[in-house]
């Protein structure tokens, strides 16, 4: 039996046990963006005494720089990251990391 299967509206969440959630995308970015991923990283690793990952840098970028709490209001407006039209939005949706252009 050769039975598609329905693409999902959502990329599937797993739920963490520090009581986060992760949620795996693809993401296309420019090698600018790569690179200030890179430095963002390289910081990171500076500061935490071991190596991070590309991932890490960015969980960490987007931690920093989130609403406290937006997500928690009902109604609440998004942010305009959030709300950029897919496929189109990217890391140069985020706050430049300092010392860069």
């Amino acid at each position: 039996m050769n039975e598609r299967v329905a693409p999902q509206a959502f990329p599937p969440m797993q739920a963490l046990p520090d009581g986060e959630a992760e949620i795996s995308l693809v993401v296309r970015l420019p090698w600018e963006d790569v690179a200030r991923l890179g430095q963002e990283a390289g910081r990171l690793a500076a500061q935490m005494q071991r190596p991070v990952t590309l991932d890490e840098a960015v969980s960490s970028r987007l931690r920093s720089t989130r609403p406290a709490a937006a997500h928690a209001r009902p109604g609440a407006e998004q942010p305009a990251a959030a709300a950029a039209a897919p496929g189109g939005a990217g890391v140069t949706s985020l706050p430049r990391i300092s010392g860069t252009a």
